[in-house]
């Protein structure tokens, strides 16, 4: 018996005995500005091997490498360059998320199986308008709002001109849908009130607006006269159509690549302007790879002009591993600092969404701007925008193959 007793003893305090495991999903919070935006986090492995990731809808934000010891979390997410650092006490993570030089709070608990509510939730899905927007980088005056419904949960996306917020998440919940989004980029909350005459108010916490506006239906905006969303095949031209789209930049390696190489000429060519700072530069930057493999041997080029901070530019961790992430085998080239982005693309006009991506035909000219690039979250106008880029690819491809850059 005292043997059995002092075993019992040595084992609770042996190390690691009351040690904690992270394993699982939490519910999390992130503190924004004041604003509390829930999220949920899993966590597998431990020690010197854990792993962690964000969800984005269906899919997954991996972190690249972390480690759980003595109750201190790590966790490098280097698609971001972004470091979430926390201490488990008592069941509770508490810490920060550090992106671009910005820490925000992060808060986590265990997440507990919840059963399907049986809300009975009024029907707001499908497509909206939200009127009223005050964007801080584009003039627009209406955004899209897609929502996808079952029962009284719902999932979505706001489409702006420069992409999407990535999938927002919630239910209803005491006569409002409360949805969220963070994914290691982009944090949102919105409130969505149904009103009497059937529009939505909702209110926007991000880092896009903050403020109540309306939805309304697209037919009910079109007979109203209301502002309509701005198209983004339409938003930005080049200055002159008739002389060909110039480029000259390095790649990662310091080798210079331009436009007038031997490699795009009688080619059709992408020139996608992004920045591995951009989330919705990530969504276009999961569909072209599989858009070059595809079409490549057909003749299609797809070059990647990528502005960012002065520190990334000196030691790229974050665009590489983007490019490894995502498998991408076309040109990616350094073109400088964000700011500076105007000025070395003189031929772009009414240039201001991250990406904006310039279809150039066989002759060098360009056929098609389109700014900006959704994801999943955004629906049926995400599988619409993909199926609307290999359309215009393969008009360009079929274009006389003999011809030459002027």
């Amino acid at each position: 018996m005292k043997r059995r007793l002092l075993l019992t003893a040595l084992l609770a305090f042996a190390p690691g005995a009351w040690s904690e495991t992270l394993a699982g999903r939490w519910n999390a919070t992130l503190n924004l500005n004041g604003t509390e935006i829930p999220f949920k986090i899993e966590f597998a492995g431990d020690g010197t091997n854990v792993k962690g990731w964000f969800f984005n809808g269906d899919e997954h934000e991996n972190s690249t490498a972390g480690k759980f010891e003595n109750g201190v979390l790590v966790l490098n997410f280097d698609t971001y360059a972004s470091v979430l650092k926390a201490t488990l006490k008592d069941g509770v993570l508490d810490g920060e998320y550090s992106t671009r030089g910005k820490p925000l709070p992060i808060h986590a608990v265990r997440a507990v199986p919840q059963p399907p509510s049986k809300v009975k939730a009024p029907d707001i899905s499908g497509l909206w308008y939200l009127e009223g927007v005050s964007s801080r980088k584009h003039d627009e005056k209406a955004w899209q709002f897609i929502i996808q419904q079952r029962g009284a949960e719902v999932t979505g996306a706001i489409l702006r001109v420069d992409g999407d917020t990535g999938t927002l998440t919630g239910s209803y919940q005491d006569g409002q849908f409360v949805l969220s989004h963070f994914s290691g980029g982009r944090p949102a909350l919105l409130v969505v009130t149904p009103q009497n005459d059937g529009t939505l108010a909702v209110d926007l916490k991000g880092q896009h607006h903050e403020g109540v506006v309306t939805a309304v239906r697209p037919e009910q905006a079109r007979a109203k006269g209301l502002d309509l969303p701005t198209d983004a095949d339409q938003h930005t031209r080049v200055t002159d159509p008739a002389k060909p789209f110039t480029f000259s930049f390095p790649d990662l390696n310091g080798n210079l690549v331009s436009n007038t190489d031997e490699r795009f000429r009688g080619k059709v060519v992408l020139v996608n302007v992004t920045g591995s700072w951009c989330p919705n530069c990530h969504d276009e930057d999961e569909f072209l790879p599989s858009l070059y493999n595809k079409y490549h041997a057909q003749g299609l080029e797809i070059v990647a002009l990528n502005f960012e901070e002065a520190e990334q530019l000196a030691d790229p961790t974050r665009l590489k591993s983007l490019i490894k992430e995502y498998g991408i085998k076309y040109p990616v080239l350094l073109g400088g600092e964000t700011s500076t982005a105007k000025d070395k693309l003189p031929q772009a006009s009414d240039w201001d969404s991250w990406p904006t991506t310039f279809f150039v035909g066989r002759d060098g000219l360009v056929k098609f701007v389109h700014a900006g690039f959704p994801s999943p979250g955004s629906g049926e106008l995400y599988k619409k925008e993909k199926a609307e880029f290999i359309a215009k690819v393969e008009q360009l491809l079929a274009a006389n193959q003999t011809a030459s850059r002027q």
